[in-house]
């Protein structure tokens, strides 16, 4: 009885050990979920889009023939899914208050080269803006969606040129809180290669922040969200969405709160 009792034991301990060393080995592939999809210049000139800054080296999407006289810029930086491409949305909205809107692609996405990770995303998101800068200047503003907020705020941390304020879609607080949440049953939080601490990231910053959060978000629980909120020690808002999924937070144009979120980075 006592072999059959530590039998078990030792069954269950191989399989909790197991499952651990996967979450530790293929963590990558459950964190981004990279499309090759690259549009032709033929359905990007149907959405009135090009290429940026060209077509042989790009790093994301603007709207052609934009307006020189703008409230400023606005780089998007995309969730783990899908490409820049299919955020066109973030131009349609932003567009309509006077800013031109980069829609920034990831290495490993949308035929760009590159394996994602922390390190890797943040560093070419810091060469994208320096260049958007050096071609717009200010004033600068950068949009973080889900792991586009990590991105961010690691950005934030070493950006070496003017910020005038941040948008945090869906964010979380740091990777490895976020992690614990969903593997609860595993010491996930030691085991997460890639840190993404919005929290640490954006302690120096001076700009203003916004954040949206969505009450109902079954893949970053909204109080990790309001974790970083809380955290955030510069001119912030919050705009929440009771109803709200991950997923289906209103993006329309026409809503509302793009205008107040536009208002309060601006004003």
């Amino acid at each position: 009885m006592i072999k059959e009792y530590l039998n078990i034991c030792i069954f269950i301990v191989v399989v909790y050990l197991l499952l651990a060393l996967a979450l530790f080995l293929f963590q990558r592939n459950f964190l981004y979920y990279p499309e090759s999809f690259k549009p032709s210049g033929k359905l990007l000139a149907e959405n009135n889009l090009k290429f940026w800054p060209s077509s042989k080296n790009y790093r994301g999407f603007i709207a052609k023939g934009g307006s020189e006289n703008t409230k400023g810029t606005v780089i998007v930086f995309h969730g783990n899914a899908g490409t820049a491409y299919h955020r066109i949305f973030y131009i349609n909205a932003l567009s309509q208050y006077g800013f031109r809107v980069i829609l920034a692609e990831y290495p490993g996405y949308g035929g760009r080269e590159g394996q994602p990770s922390e390190s890797v995303l943040v560093n070419d998101a810091l060469e994208t803006i320096k260049l958007a800068y050096q071609t717009y200047g200010e004033p600068l503003y950068l949009w973080g969606e889900s792991l586009g907020s990590g991105v961010v705020s690691g950005a934030i941390a070493k950006v070496d040129v003017p910020i005038n304020g941040l948008t945090l879609f869906t964010p979380w607080d740091s990777l490895p809180n976020l992690a614990q949440t969903h593997y609860w049953y595993l010491p996930a939080r030691w085991l997460v290669l890639d840190q993404f601490n919005s929290v640490e990231n954006l302690r120096q910053f001076k700009g203003k922040v916004a954040v949206i959060l969505a009450e109902r978000d079954e893949v970053i629980p909204v109080k990790h969200g309001k974790e970083l909120y809380k955290s955030i020690n510069t001119r912030k808002k919050v705009w929440s969405f009771e109803d709200a999924g991950h997923n289906s937070v209103p993006i329309a144009a026409r809503e509302l709160w793009w205008k107040e979120v536009s208002d309060f980075l601006t004003q």
